[in-house]
């Protein structure tokens, strides 16, 4: 990469940072300003005022809300989440560690099948413009992007796994200490309900870039000089239309980090989604900040990529940063 680019990619990065710093002020003001006290969530309602309030000074509750964030702040820094409110003397690594593990395999599967199904029937759809293709495809995904994701996951568990095929699971409960990919099958229904919910955007993008691509001066040069439909599909419009794209794609890829959630309680997932679920109910400070920032870490370099990939992609981007 030129010095350009490489400034442009430091630029973007401080951006990020600033992002990632303004957010986590955020999360934790917000958090702060949850109803349930933490102590009564852990001790029950029984528990007397006494204990409460000695479990509110071990836990370091009592302190200024301004030390408490750039204790947690720093924290950050060493890589030291904090340990759980709930799970006494349980760090939050540990807790939620597996369950990232599990959230992120089934977001790199939903994404590694969406991407490019998006991408080729958005292209493929451009090409046969106002063709029985075209209409039907953008029929499909007018009315996928109408379905919320709960809709998508109970009609697939009704398709495949309870009434019609009793073929897939009907939940996706990984054994603990089991890898998600030592059983496929349990991701199958949870992947697909994330494909069908990203796919329509991003196709429907792609379609209208590829027809904006397609109708423009340089293809039709392309065209004259001889090249193969092929060739300019390839070289001159698919590369070009990409750029938008990317940025749906981002989108995208960031809404399944925070979309995962109602996917996951649909069926009962072991992921990311049940753990904030889980540490909302408890009011579990530590665990639902941790998970807020990964989530948000998500939108910043799935933001980042998409800029620094819709640069490489188009040419006339590519010069301007060089």
């Amino acid at each position: 990469m030129n010095s350009g680019l490489w400034k442009f990619l430091l630029k973007r990065l401080l951006i990020g940072i600033g992002t990632l710093l303004a957010i986590s002020i955020i999360i934790f003001a917000v958090t702060q300003l949850l109803p349930r006290d933490p102590a009564r969530a852990i001790l029950g309602r029984q528990a007397t005022e006494e204990a409460m309030a000695a479990l509110r000074d071990r836990l370091g509750l009592n302190r200024p809300p301004l030390e408490q964030y750039l204790g947690w702040l720093g924290g950050l820094f060493r890589f030291d989440l904090g340990t759980s409110l709930a799970g006494i003397n349980a760090p939050v690594t540990e807790l939620i560690g597996f369950r990232v593990q599990n959230s992120f395999f089934l977001l790199a599967c939903a994404a590694a099948i969406s991407i490019p199904l998006s991408i080729f029937i958005g292209s493929f759809a451009a090409l046969r413009r106002d063709k029985f293709f075209d209409t039907a495809s953008s029929l499909l995904m007018l009315a996928l992007a109408a379905l919320p994701e709960f809709a998508v996951a109970v009609g697939l568990v009704v398709l495949f796994a309870t009434t019609i095929w009793q073929i897939l699971p009907a939940v996706s409960i990984v054994p603990p200490g089991s890898p998600p990919w030592d059983d496929l099958s349990l991701i199958v229904l949870p992947t697909l309900t994330l494909v069908l919910a990203v796919t329509p955007y991003v196709a429907r993008i792609m379609r209208a870039s590829m027809v904006e691509v397609l109708e423009s001066d340089y293809v039709e040069m392309a065209r004259l000089k001889g090249l193969s439909e092929r060739t300019v599909m390839w070289r001159h419009a698919l590369p070009n239309a990409l750029g938008p794209t990317l940025q749906v794609i981002a989108l995208n890829v960031a809404y399944l980090a925070g979309g995962v959630i109602v996917v996951e309680r649909a069926f009962n997932f072991p992921g990311i989604g049940l753990a904030l679920r889980d540490a909302v109910a408890f009011r579990d400070l530590p665990v639902i900040q941790a998970l807020a920032l990964l989530i948000a870490g998500v939108f910043v370099l799935a933001n980042l990529a998409a800029d620094l990939g819709t640069i490489l992609v188009t040419p006339r981007l590519r010069t301007k940063v060089s």
